[in-house]
């Protein structure tokens, strides 16, 4: 087995785009999540916030995210997407993002879900912060990818 390394240097260690010019052009998917922990406090004022609802303006800045990552990760190939969906929604600890990319090209699209999910959760800490600085981002994390020679991935969850 060849041993694995990293695809964004060449052989005298310089960084570079990965040339994907002879690779397959195959449906890609991918998932990412992030949890923005605040009190219940917090979450409460949120929720009936007179002037509007935040986790849909999040939503509309994830989606906005994923189109632009290769404007804001330096190596990342601009990719034509198909589709983006980004989920945000209270939970018992804060709000839990969620996002899913799809495309049709040589590469995926994981930073684009990993784009997206933590732009929406620094736009509902956006949003909130006048009501708690002591909001936390965390859990940011790739859940599945689908499509090319690497084949499927979906992470599993620690139960309990």
């Amino acid at each position: 087995m060849v041993p694995k390394r990293l695809s964004h240097y060449d052989e005298k260690g310089r960084a570079r785009m990965v040339d994907v010019t002879a690779k397959q052009e195959t449906a890609r998917f991918a998932r990412a999540a992030a949890l923005v922990k605040m009190d219940a406090r917090t979450r409460r004022e949120v929720r009936k916030n007179p002037k509007g609802d935040p986790l849909e303006i999040a939503r509309i800045a994830g989606i906005a995210a994923a189109k632009r990552t290769a404007d804001l990760i330096p190596l990342c190939h601009p990719l034509l997407l198909t589709h983006v969906d980004v989920q945000a929604a209270f939970s018992s600890d804060g709000v839990r993002v969620e996002s899913s990319v799809r495309t049709t090209g040589p590469t995926g699209v994981e930073m684009e879900a990993l784009t997206a999910a933590s732009v929406a959760a620094l736009t509902v800490y956006d949003m909130c912060k006048a009501l708690d600085r002591g909001i936390e981002i965390t859990g940011l994390r790739l859940l599945e990818k689908a499509g090319g020679k690497s084949g499927h991935y979906r992470r599993r969850e620690p139960q309990g």
